[in-house]
């Protein structure tokens, strides 16, 4: 190894440490600024809170459809029955609403998920560095791109839900919105990846830009985009979950009701529904992801 290299070496490792105290510097900002705040309190009694919580998620409120106490009574500190009301029938009713919900929500994730990767389609495809658009337009498509990643979903859900009214739409149209900046990315970086010899061959015999595109370009960068579809789609069915708190519908209004009434029991029904819906999808799109190497 001579000089210049072991030089290069030098300085490729001292700027990774610097970056890493840097890191550390941030993170010690952080925690010392919350301290001294006194913003890192776990509140009173938390050994205690957490485990009366735990007690109620260990026991799904599924679960009351086969073990529900059908005369189940209500009744005040002085022991005055207040209503009786039958846990099973009540607990199966809620199980349907449940299903809706959940079917709301999947529906929700879908069609935003498709809208968002139509919409980023262009941006993505413009802000590519090797297609070589007009810099101009390459930079617009960027400040797009990278404005619909810095807004959370929830605030393009607020807004919409003001604009559009309440329902499923308004969190359709803010999935999309949040969605199309990722994709944009994912599809821009997938183009630049391609070889573009062979674009410049297409192009060598004549092919128009839109017939570039689809002859070249798309069946290359096709299976890539297909994963990166499925993966946000997957992403976004756990990002619609809570959209229902704003207004939105789906499982999102039934968490924020379990959680306002401190139903953990309910709670940890919906997440049960959440979990397995993700794992199902995860599973399925390991299977397409993989068909399509």
């Amino acid at each position: 190894m001579n000089w210049m290299q072991f030089k290069a070496r030098m300085k490729g490792r001292l700027g990774f440490f610097g970056l890493v105290f840097l890191y550390a510097l941030i993170v010690f900002s952080c925690v010392y600024s919350l301290a001294t705040a006194g913003d890192l309190s776990m509140g009173r009694n938390p050994v205690a809170n957490f485990i009366k919580t735990a007690t109620e998620f260990a026991r799904p409120s599924f679960l009351d459809v086969w073990l529900g106490d059908p005369a189940y009574k209500y009744t005040s500190d002085d022991g005055t029955v207040l209503r009786v009301e039958d846990r099973q029938a009540v607990e199966k009713q809620w199980l349907i609403q449940l299903a809706f919900a959940t079917w709301t929500t999947f529906k929700i994730a879908t069609l935003g998920s498709l809208l968002g990767a139509i919409l980023a389609l262009p941006f993505g495809v413009l802000s590519a560095k090797n297609i070589k658009a007009p810099r101009i337009v390459t930079a617009l498509s960027r400040l797009v791109l990278d404005t619909s990643r810095s807004i959370h979903t929830l605030v393009f859900g607020l807004v919409l839900v003001g604009i559009v009214g309440l329902g499923p739409t308004a969190g359709i149209l803010a999935i999309a919105f949040h969605s199309l900046g990722t994709y944009g990315k994912l599809f821009a970086e997938s183009i630049e990846t391609l070889d573009m010899a062979s674009i410049e061959a297409v192009k060598g015999v004549g092919a128009s830009p839109s017939q570039t595109f689809f002859w070249s370009v798309w069946p290359s960068v096709l299976p890539q985009w297909v994963s990166s579809h499925l993966y946000l789609w997957e992403y976004n069915i756990r990002d619609s979950t809570i959209l229902g708190i704003i207004g939105a519908g789906g499982l999102g209004l039934l968490i924020s009701e379990a959680v306002s009434l401190f139903q953990w029991g309910r709670l940890s029904s919906i997440l049960i529904v959440v979990v397995l819906m993700v794992t199902a999808f995860d599973a399925i799109s390991r299977r397409i992801r993989t068909a399509l190497l």
